[in-house]
């Protein structure tokens, strides 16, 4: 089958006559610009780890520096829980990025989860710091975004 010098046709072409693709393995995408993607992705998630852990750690030991109470909150529960769930959530953000670095399969699926946990927890969180959570959950939808749609590619990088 002759290949084209496009790159998709020529990847299209490559997997459907089984020679090897242009980065050398049948059936798997080519390493594109877009890879950036997952990296910013995969930074997105250690910095965004680090930013749960903090905020938690401010809502286990300062809870009084929050603009509202416990009884403002969407979710009527106390600072200390808040703190537990900030800090857990933060550094199965940071993991799942630490793995989406070295182009791991759970690293994909783990982060769209956690990152996904991450917005829901920061809407309820809302009142207590709005533009914080704001910028966060915005930082979420980014980095669900680049696995989801680049993720593949990673792949291509690891062989």
């Amino acid at each position: 089958m002759a290949e084209t010098n496009t790159g998709t046709a020529t990847h299209r072409a490559a997997t459907a006559s089984g020679t090897p693709s242009p980065n050398g393995v049948p059936g798997q995408p080519e390493q594109t610009g877009w890879m950036g993607w997952i990296l910013f992705a995969a930074t997105m998630m250690l910095m965004l780890g680090i930013f749960h852990a903090i905020q938690g750690l401010v809502a286990l030991f300062r809870d009084e520096y929050y603009l509202v109470g416990k009884n403002g909150l969407t979710l009527h529960v106390d600072y200390t829980t808040w703190g537990w769930i900030h800090l857990v959530l933060g550094v199965l953000v940071a993991a799942a990025g630490a793995g989406l670095l070295v182009a791991q399969m759970w690293a994909r699926i783990v982060g769209v989860v956690v990152a996904l946990a991450s917005a829901v927890l920061n809407i309820a969180f809302l009142a207590a710091y709005p533009v914080w959570s704001t910028i966060m959950i915005a930082l979420d939808i980014l980095v669900i975004w680049a696995i989801t749609v680049h993720g593949r590619e990673m792949r291509a990088n690891r062989t």
